[in-house]
């Protein structure tokens, strides 16, 4: 009798284990594909989740700003990775800003405001365009591989759709 209880003592604490497991995956799962998505303005009031709008254009590169290097515009904070970048930035703020207030380029051109990833972009006629490139309840999505297919279509939609895009209530991240 002692034989099966430890037996099934066993069988429950691995089937635990396996739970446990399976549970922290998924929560470490969800927390990196989110923190990749960000509001183009958080509530916080920083832009593009705190990169800096002008390494983009310098370095082809998405890159960390840092809070002690920012400037406002608008109510909102950006976030700059060197002095240099402030002060350029600072100069001629609408150069950098990013296209569509920083909405996801190809869901404008269905009418729609998305969350971006900060990393997905594309510099287009010295114009910044972010992209969403994420989860959705369909499977990863980046939106930057279907705007590469037709990008001059693209461009041109959304510019003629932004002005009543903008007009449009957006959702923030998390808050669906």
């Amino acid at each position: 009798m002692l034989k099966k209880h430890v037996a099934c003592s066993l069988i429950n604490h691995s089937e635990i284990m396996k739970i446990n497991f399976r549970f922290i995956l998924l929560m470490f799962i969800s927390i990196s594909t989110t923190q990749a998505q960000v509001d183009p303005v958080s509530k916080s009031g920083v832009a593009v989740g705190g990169y800096d709008v002008v390494a983009y254009f310098q370095s082809a590169t998405a890159v960390k700003g840092i809070k002690q290097l920012k400037s406002e515009l608008n109510g909102v904070s950006y976030y700059f990775s060197a002095e240099d970048n402030k002060k350029q930035f600072d100069e001629s703020p609408e150069k950098y800003l990013p296209q569509y207030d920083g909405y996801c380029a190809l869901s404008v051109t269905y009418g729609k405001k998305l969350s971006i990833d900060p990393e997905t972009f594309r510099i287009i006629n010295n114009k910044l365009y972010l992209f969403f490139n994420g989860d959705t309840s369909n499977g990863k999505v980046n939106s930057l591989k279907v705007w590469d297919k037709n990008e001059a279509k693209y461009v041109s939609k959304a510019d003629a759709l932004w002005p009543e895009v903008k007009k449009r209530k957006y959702v923030p991240v998390g808050t669906e």
